[in-house]
């Protein structure tokens, strides 16, 4: 028999978990965008959060797909959040913790991505 077996690559138990996370968490951030207190912080805020959100979702989605976009993007966009919290005055370690835990398992199975 010559029949070829393509190597299935499986999703990484710990890339699961930060998907779905990640999903529920871009979607309790919608309501967030249009509340009261997204608005005191300043009228460009809302925009800001809703934009985060929808390149969180995206980065998510791609590493559901586990594309090594998505890992590099979501790197790249946590350190422009680091940027605007700093900016903003209300940086504090736990804006940075869950980030970091993401980005480190995501760029552990990076080389299992395409």
């Amino acid at each position: 028999m010559n029949e070829t077996t393509e190597k299935v690559k499986t999703r990484p138990i710990s890339i699961t978990v930060i998907c779905v996370i990640g999903f529920i968490g871009a979607l309790l951030t919608v309501p967030l965008i249009f509340s009261p207190i997204a608005q005191q912080i300043g009228a460009w805020y809302p925009p800001y959060l809703g934009f985060s959100a929808v390149i969180g979702l995206a980065c998510m989605v791609g590493l559901w797909m586990m594309r090594k976009w998505a890992a590099y993007t979501y790197t790249g966009f946590v350190v422009l959040n680091q940027v605007v919290l700093l900016a903003m005055g209300v940086w504090n370690i736990m804006a940075l913790l869950i980030p970091v835990v993401v980005i480190f398992f995501a760029l552990k199975n990076v080389s299992k991505m395409t």
